[in-house]
């Protein structure tokens, strides 16, 4: 396919480059920048794939429609998705996390917030390092995800396969999602969920219903469903309605919804900033389309950065007052291995 190739060549001669295919479709989309500028937007009113942090004070990076060629290509390719290497799981991080997570449920048992989201980085070492292939493999493992490769010389190279949606805009009407609890897929989605799950799940979703009804006309939510992502399920709600305003005052306000940081926003957000040990960096961050006719914007997750010869994945969970620190730590685990099965 072509469009493998220009993106070869554009990380190798160090220009911005993107490449997508949306959730159950047959194409892949790619943006090439011309230059190597770095782009950013504040508002979301320019045209273009953006790229934004979870740390929604920092800058999100554009790739604009202005500087960029944009073109698509039909999904026609073989590749081998046997698994040759089995990486283990990080032990090191192992006594951290769960101190993590012991510390966020006893600030939930503190009346400090109701859910936080707490989240590690794994570092894994590779060997001759394929970025096409490893897309590839993606591509071919997670059909209903959001797949993406996305680089920029002066901010590096990240890919992903995530299930969650942000919001999908098209003129005054959106559809958003509320995704949350976890449980590994054992080849049936009739599975029986715990409380603690249902708990988190409606947590997210009576948030963002309140946080959108101030600026819409209409609102409303779906029966509560389970969904396949790779390796696991979770619960979903849909969320559509027609708003008033600009789009990016609807992003904004969804933007970092309590599945990816926690209720409330600001005071998890501050908790998660000061106590993971890290920096998330466009982890949990969100990506894609923006007003190309209309915008869809998906959550960060299920990605890795490649840096120096290794990988940075990172998985995490909500964590509620009845979470296990073990469990949690089991469920960033299986998290994992959704992005070791295709290196």
């Amino acid at each position: 396919m072509k469009i493998f190739k220009r993106i070869k060549t554009s990380v190798e001669e160090k220009l911005p480059c993107v490449a997508y295919r949306k959730p159950n479709e047959m194409v892949i989309s790619a943006f090439f920048q011309k230059d190597n500028k770095l782009h950013t937007t504040e508002n979301y009113v320019e045209s273009g794939f953006v790229f934004a942090p979870f740390n929604d004070e920092d800058s999100s990076i554009l790739i604009p429609t202005d500087f960029s060629e944009f073109i698509k290509e039909e999904i026609n390719f073989e590749i081998n998705l046997k698994q040759k290497k089995i990486f283990p799981s990080d032990e090191v991080s192992r006594d951290f996390h769960i101190k993590l997570v012991k510390k966020g449920v006893a600030a939930i048992k503190d009346n400090q917030f109701v859910k936080v989201v707490l989240s590690r980085k794994e570092v894994v070492d590779l060997e001759n390092f394929d970025a096409i292939k490893t897309f590839q493999k993606l591509l071919k493992t997670y059909n209903n995800a959001f797949v993406y490769m996305w680089f920029h010389p002066k901010v590096g190279l990240w890919l992903g396969a995530t299930p969650e949606t942000l919001v999908k805009i098209n003129e005054q009407f959106f559809e958003t999602m509320s995704l949350a609890g976890t449980q590994e897929y054992k080849g049936d989605e009739n599975v029986t969920w715990q409380p603690k799950e249902i708990d988190e799940q409606q947590v997210v979703t009576d948030y963002v219903l309140e946080k959108l009804k101030p600026i819409c006309k209409s609102v409303s939510a779906s029966e509560v469903e389970t969904v396949k992502a790779g390796n696991l399920l979770h619960l979903k709600t849909g969320i559509s309605g027609r708003f008033e305003g600009n789009p990016s005052k609807l992003i904004t306000m969804l933007h970092p919804t309590p599945a990816v940081c926690g209720f409330p926003k600001e005071i998890a957000k501050t908790f998660i900033i000061e106590n993971e040990g890290y920096n998330r960096g466009f982890y949990t961050g969100f990506l894609g389309e923006l007003n190309l006719f209309n915008s869809q914007l998906f959550v960060n997750l299920r990605c890795m950065e490649i840096k120096n010869n290794s990988a940075n994945i990172y998985v995490g969970g909500g964590i509620t007052k009845e979470s296990n620190p073990q469990k949690e730590w089991e469920e960033t685990v299986v998290k994992a291995q959704t992005m070791k099965i295709v290196l």
